[in-house]
């Protein structure tokens, strides 16, 4: 019985959880990401690294993402280059469906051909594979409109 009380005071909504690296003002901003990528590593790893600061949801194929942003409509959508490679018209269906949501393509190269014509029908940036912590979120929170950390190295001689 004490075990089960322990695990339901450890669940408490009112515990504080420390999040290493993530600033608080943005983990309850409710921002909502959806990934939209045939790439389920990379998906994953996405979700992972925004998790904390976004709400975040992986999709498989873009009829899938605006099904759900009917009832929860995204801010921006991380648009795999293989998606693209299937379904061509990928930007156009969601900055039509989606009213000021913005665009990334995940591809591996900036000249990539799927990511040049996405790019020219409307998405707003690209997020280059091998994918990084830190690149991922300044690039999201940089989409999102979120002001960026400046940090200036003090140098005491």
């Amino acid at each position: 019985m004490e075990g089960s009380k322990a695990c339901a005071k450890a669940a408490s909504p009112r515990e504080p959880i420390m999040q290493i690296g993530v600033d608080s003002a943005r983990a309850v901003e409710n921002k909502r990401v959806f990934v939209i990528d045939s790439d389920e590593v990379s998906s994953m790893a996405l979700q992972f690294m925004l998790a904390d600061e976004c709400e975040t949801h992986v999709l498989r194929d873009v009829a899938g993402a605006l099904e759900k942003a009917r009832d929860w409509p995204p801010q921006l959508v991380l648009l795999g280059a293989g998606n693209l490679a299937v379904e061509a018209d990928a930007v156009a269906r969601l900055t039509n469906a989606l009213a000021g949501v913005k665009i990334m393509v995940v591809c591996d190269a900036i000249d990539d051909s799927a990511a040049r014509l996405a790019l020219q029908q409307g998405a707003h940036a690209t997020l280059l594979r091998p994918l990084k912590l830190e690149t991922v979120r300044r690039r999201v929170d940089a989409q999102l409109g979120r002001r960026a950390a400046l940090a200036i190295p003090v140098v005491v001689a």
